[in-house]
């Protein structure tokens, strides 16, 4: 994080025009609200000068103008749930705040889509469509605290992301706000629209560096009438890598597949009181879920229950009831916080792979492990997609546990590179990832992208200092 300050100052004159635009009630220039809205669950980040509350669209671009006018660098926030720091500010300025923009405008039924702010939950979302008999795949461990406008500004994905996509597969539009102040709509709520270039899609994934979004058309399917969840033990990551690999094989989509090492369950299971997942001494556990039709779910559950068997299963077992699959998928979802307990710092990648490669990237993972003294890496993840969450947990005290850290990260960066994978798969890049991005993307790319950037926001006042070193 750099603390060079090369924008305009924030003045008494420049907040009582912010608060002209979004109400007194609405504009925060105190020190907890600062310092909380500058840092997000990266825990690291620059205070804000002030934060700021708009409800509508019409305000969301009063304040940019403000900005726009005084070079006041600006950052858009959704419910600060990312891990890269890139909701956060790199030179104080204001964070806008979208969490009074929350409504589910619209669900149409006959043409399978809906229409929402940017803070609407996703869970709550996904109730609302289910309700009526619909379905909005994406599913974020962080669902029922994270925000659409969030998910679209990362690319989001989620245990289903195998079967159904990540977000962008689920934007048919949106609504924006340019640094200027100028309001665009991209997309629409027809399925198929190639009129001039796809802002829509490059939006989706650009982490409020290009425009700040106060309206989302998501595309919705029909509710699968019937889900089966099953839960395969193994000895060995080895053997779930091995039950991964017989499932692609024989051409099996479960809609969730899921990877959960011996480390993150023996976490799990201390800071939840449970062994719902798998007893002690598990290495592996593989969390599926199949869909559809009743017919074709209790076939495709059988072929599931046999590639884990053929690779070695302890057990295989099928929840026999909503209230026990709920609870599986509780577990699954409190993975990431229960780390915690293994060390009190966490440093957090969603590295991905293409699915061929799964076995290459965990031999990866073990030599990380065998030269990195004083650090524990627990894995999981959305292993169906390729994208494993990788964890290396340390005292932040330990100097040579730090060192070998940071060691071990840009060699899992470079290995997955190497591999054809990508360094970020649904978190982002922010400022936490930035000094990596070269080991990805050439100069010619990040040149062709930062001129991207500089057509939208030429002054460079949106969340600026992200992405690209």
């Amino acid at each position: 994080m750099t603390s060079e300050r090369p924008y305009g100052e924030v003045t008494d004159a420049f907040v009582d025009q912010l608060r002209g635009v979004v109400g007194d009630a609405h504009v925060r220039v105190d020190e907890d609200a600062r310092t909380t809205y500058g840092a997000d669950m990266l825990k690291k980040g620059h205070p804000a000068d002030v934060v700021v509350w708009p409800a509508t669209t019409e305000e969301v671009a009063g304040v940019l103008r403000a900005c726009s006018a005084h070079r006041v660098p600006i950052v858009p926030r959704g419910a600060g749930t990312g891990y890269t720091g890139g909701a956060v500010p790199s030179f104080g300025g204001v964070v806008l705040a979208l969490s009074r923009m929350h409504r589910i405008l619209e669900i149409d039924e006959q043409n399978l889509l809906a229409v929402v702010e940017p803070h609407v939950i996703t869970g709550d979302l996904q109730k609302a469509v289910e309700a009526v008999g619909l379905f909005y795949p994406p599913d974020p461990a962080s669902l029922s605290t994270s925000t659409v406008g969030g998910n679209v500004a990362e690319c989001a994905g989620g245990p289903r992301a195998f079967k159904y996509g990540v977000t962008k597969r689920y934007v048919l539009g949106l609504e924006a706000v340019l640094p200027s102040g100028e309001v665009i709509r991209t997309g629409g709520k027809s399925v198929k629209n190639v009129v001039g270039y796809d802002l829509t899609q490059l939006l989706v994934g650009s982490e409020g560096t290009l425009a700040v979004i106060t309206k989302v058309i998501v595309r919705l399917v029909p509710l699968p009438p019937h889900q089966v969840t099953l839960r395969a033990t193994f000895a060995t990551i080895q053997g779930a890598v091995d039950a991964v690999t017989n499932l692609i094989r024989a051409r099996v989509v479960p809609s969730a597949l899921e990877l959960i090492d011996g480390d993150s369950l023996d976490a799990v299971a201390t800071s939840l009181g449970t062994r719902a997942l798998a007893p002690e001494g598990t290495g592996a556990v593989l969390l599926l879920e199949v869909d559809g039709l009743e017919a074709a779910v209790r076939e495709e559950g059988e072929r599931v229950a046999q590639a884990c068997r053929d690779a070695g299963a302890t057990e295989v077992l099928v929840a026999a009831d909503a209230v026990t699959r709920q609870e599986l998928w509780h577990v699954r979802r409190s993975l990431s916080l229960s780390l915690r307990v293994l060390a009190p710092l966490k440093i957090n990648h969603d590295v991905v792979v293409p699915k061929g490669r799964i076995p290459e990237l965990f031999a990866l993972i073990e030599r990380l492990r065998a030269a990195s003294p004083g650090v524990r890496i627990p894995c999981f993840g959305h292993v169906g997609d390729g994208n494993i969450h990788v964890n290396m947990m340390l005292d932040p005290s330990d100097e040579g546990a730090l060192a070998s850290a940071r060691a071990a990260e840009r060699e899992l960066f470079a290995g997955v590179v190497a591999l054809e994978g990508s360094i970020s798969g649904e978190h982002g890049i922010g400022f936490s990832k930035m000094p990596f991005v070269p080991l990805e993307l050439s100069a010619e790319n990040m040149a062709l992208q930062r001129r991207l950037k500089a057509a939208f926001d030429p002054l460079n006042i949106l969340n600026p200092g992200k992405m690209f070193p």
